[in-house]
């Protein structure tokens, strides 16, 4: 079971491709879990939050001028680039308010472990993870509606509500779990990753289910735009954690969580609050930013072992 579970989380993009492509040729497959896109999350969220402890509050006490810069980054650059990138293709309105809540979410929790495989600061990963995580009720519908009030009529108040429900609660939940019932959580813990895998697989069906004609008729607009956004958080984020100075592995850690967002969050949001097809960008980026936060590991790791082995010749 423990050997499935692992091999579900490693090739999670290769799942949630088939249940898109299930979603896209037989809609009526997954078009039933809509009613529990909310709860989905919720306990994608529960399973972060036991990943949590107190002591990873007091981290971000001790290092609040490195958060600061990342949450800032996270907050403004994948925000921007949205926006740009929208006009850029002109996209139609429903498209255009996906690629923009894409871009006012907080970082996935995907970005710890490609971090984590980057060699990256895994520490200054989790404490922005989780700050941007909780800053997210205010902060997330605050630029949406200022980004996207042209758009349509985002209900600033109602967004804030189910994000508290959908992300702030089932984050407490699970770190208090963790905390008060340490043992019972360490048994299901290695199987929470599964959980989230199935989750997200399930909520990219459902969303290519719901909008499968927008797909076919803008399917590969769509994709440059969130190839492109990603990249940019990416590339951007870098730059701004090199430009404040920061460490190499910390710069590494900025940058991969300012490029990777929680695209199941946007996705969640866009079901929602507007048009199934607003949904589809978070789909998508839910697919892509695995595989090139993958890349992105990789690349760094082998640029670690070039400089290892130039240093040996020069010794």
């Amino acid at each position: 079971m423990k050997k499935f579970c692992n091999f579900a989380v490693k090739n999670m993009a290769v799942f949630v491709v088939l249940a898109a492509v299930i979603g896209a040729v037989y809609p009526p497959s997954l078009t039933w879990i809509k009613p529990y896109v909310s709860i989905m999350l919720g306990i994608v969220m529960f399973g972060m939050g036991m990943t949590l402890t107190f002591a990873d509050f007091r981290m971000v006490l001790k290092r609040p001028w490195e958060i600061f810069i990342g949450a800032l980054a996270q907050f403004t650059i994948m925000p921007a680039m949205a926006w740009v990138l929208t006009k850029v293709f002109d996209l139609p309105p429903e498209l255009a308010i996906g690629v923009i809540l894409v871009g006012t979410c907080p970082g996935g929790t995907a970005s710890n472990v490609i971090t984590y495989l980057a060699r990256g600061d895994v520490a200054l990963s989790v404490s922005m993870t989780m700050t941007t995580t909780l800053l997210a009720p205010v902060v997330t519908p605050l630029i949406t509606w200022w980004l996207a009030g042209a758009y349509v009529d985002v209900s600033l108040q109602a967004m804030m509500i189910s994000i508290a429900e959908m992300v702030l609660a089932p984050v407490i939940l699970g770190l208090l779990a963790n905390h008060f019932f340490a043992n019972g959580v360490k048994k299901i813990i290695g199987f929470m990753p599964f959980v989230s895998v199935v989750m997200i697989v399930l909520l990219v069906g459902c969303v290519v289910s719901l909008s499968a004609s927008k797909l076919l008729e803008m399917g590969l607009i769509i994709a440059a735009v969130v190839v492109l956004h990603n990249v940019s958080g990416l590339a951007l984020g870098y730059m701004m954690a090199k430009l404040f100075r920061l460490a190499p592995k910390k710069v590494r850690a900025v940058s991969i969580e300012v490029g990777m967002q929680n695209s199941g969050m946007a996705a969640s949001l866009a079901v929602m609050y507007f048009n199934p097809a607003a949904a589809l960008p978070g789909a998508i980026f839910s697919v892509w930013h695995n595989i090139s936060g993958s890349l992105v590991a990789n690349y760094f790791v082998r640029k670690d072992e070039k400089e290892a082995e130039s240093k040996a010749v020069e010794a």
